[in-house]
């Protein structure tokens, strides 16, 4: 399989609730739309710096974690932030790398969504069709 990307919607989340109290508007919420590398073997959303700036996302804390090539680490952890894809959206924090290339859509986020990639056709898909399944109990 080669490699997946979608398109996807970053939000800084704290802009989004504080639109609700009628503190800014929507066009001034700071976003930014990007192809992701879809990665199920990543846990988690991975951004870089600058996207991180240009959503104005706050450093909450630092993970330590591995790297594709192996290198071991601790990086600074920034969010809170929404991901939308197409009608889907879930809030989470990112892992911030200085100089990623690109935005890696890990597995927590892709579930949180209810997405899986479907293999065959190499896109990511609902894993449940078109609308959501999320299991409350």
């Amino acid at each position: 399989m080669s490699i997946v990307y979608t398109e996807i919607t970053l939000k800084n989340a704290v802009d989004e609730a504080i639109v609700t109290a009628g503190i800014v508007k929507d066009h001034e919420v700071r976003q930014t739309t990007v192809q992701a590398v879809v990665d199920t073997g990543a846990w988690t959303l991975v951004i870089s710096e600058d996207i991180r700036k240009e959503l104005g996302l706050r450093i909450t804390g630092a993970d330590s974690g591995t790297l594709a090539d192996g290198t071991r680490g601790s990086y600074p952890v920034a969010g809170p932030l929404e991901v939308v894809w197409k009608d889907r959206r879930t809030i989470c924090e990112a892992i911030v790398l200085p100089n990623a290339k690109d935005v890696l859509l890990g597995a927590i986020p892709l579930e949180a969504l209810d997405l899986i990639v479907n293999p065959r056709a190499e896109e990511v898909v609902g894993a449940h069709g078109e609308q959501p399944l999320h299991y409350l109990m």
